[in-house]
């Protein structure tokens, strides 16, 4: 194992197609696309293992199965992940659980001396009140939104751990921080969702029972950006493939829409022809969060997929696989 020196020398190449490639979380919104991806790019040794089949919270379970696979690269996308209500509601879970993951899998990778991984932590690391848009710069800057900070701590902890397994062994590890992010597979659980996805179902429900309103939470005022998650994933491959630094790489758009408009695209894209009433009594969470994406750029990427047709092409598999969801 390399140790004591700070990553030198380290260019990004592009992946050796046929080494073993582990995605931990593969099941999940990011972690699913990733496979999709991969395996679209010709990648053809895929390690993936359910929850049920791996515990990332047993650390001598994941120990054994980084000595039994030893995998060439891993994509760090395993998470309890939830909106503002699950956040604020269970966040001794968000931050345990979290945090005995995410050191499990990069213990272990360091135990194996794994050449390239890569972390996916979420924008919710930032202050609340930071600039916008938000550079990678301002992280530890300021408070952090209380609705979700016990999970944005385990993610502050992961890039830290990525940021000392780099000065410490020298291995070329990154991390990526994406934006909010929507598509096949996420949860559209009514307790655990986030924003999109819970807005999708609460306007499909809405529809095909006849009701006629439809109140959501808060103002409709706070701006969020959305990334469609195969551009995400997509992405996470570039950056594999042609990024190296300890910083955290923001993953977005660069653009932003008001919560109000996202429900009206959303409205339209179910056919809701009722009204939209907010609940002003709800919280509203951080007024705006928009990524600074300067370094996506410069290293080479940017997204595919308009927010309107992913928005409709994602109400379209949720209606496809409604028997099927995390409900």
């Amino acid at each position: 194992m390399t140790n004591g020196s700070a990553v030198s020398d380290y260019t990004p190449t592009p992946l050796d197609r046929d080494a073993p490639f582990y995605v931990a979380g593969h099941r999940g919104l990011v972690g699913s696309a990733i496979w999709r991806q991969l395996e679209a790019s010709g990648f053809s040794n895929l390690i993936g293992r359910s929850s049920s089949e791996l515990d990332l919270k047993d650390r001598d379970a994941v120990f054994a199965f980084f000595e039994e696979t030893k995998p060439a690269t891993v994509v760090l996308a395993a998470a309890k992940v939830g909106g503002i209500l699950a956040n604020s509601t269970y966040p001794v879970d968000f931050l345990s659980e979290n945090l005995r993951i995410q050191v499990n899998v990069l213990d272990a990778a360091l135990a194996q001396n794994v050449p390239r991984l890569l972390f996916l932590g979420s924008s919710c690391i930032y202050p609340k009140l930071a600039p916008q848009p938000i550079k990678e710069e301002y992280l530890l800057t300021g408070h952090l939104e209380p609705t979700n900070d016990a999970y944005a701590i385990a993610k502050i902890a992961g890039i830290l751990q990525i940021q000392s397994v780099r000065r410490q062994y020298g291995l070329p590890w990154i991390s990526a921080m994406p934006t909010n992010l929507y598509g096949p597979g996420d949860n559209f659980s009514p307790k655990g969702s986030h924003v999109l996805p819970a807005l999708i179902r609460r306007y499909d429900e809405a529809r095909r029972h006849g009701v006629d309103t439809v109140t959501n939470w808060g103002s409709g005022s706070p701006r969020r950006e959305f990334l469609h998650v195969d551009d995400m994933a997509a992405a996470c491959i570039h950056l594999l493939e042609h990024y190296d630094g300890p910083a955290q790489v923001n993953v977005g758009t660069g653009e932003d829409a008001t919560i109000k408009a996202i429900a009206e695209i959303i409205s339209a894209a179910v056919g809701f022809e009722g009204e939209t009433k907010w609940d002003t009594s709800k919280p509203d969470g951080t007024p705006q969060k928009l990524l600074d994406v300067s370094k996506l750029r410069s290293a080479g990427w940017k997204p595919q997929i308009d927010l309107e047709a992913g928005i409709a092409t994602t109400v379209e598999w949720y209606r496809e696989h409604l028997s099927l969801l995390r409900l």
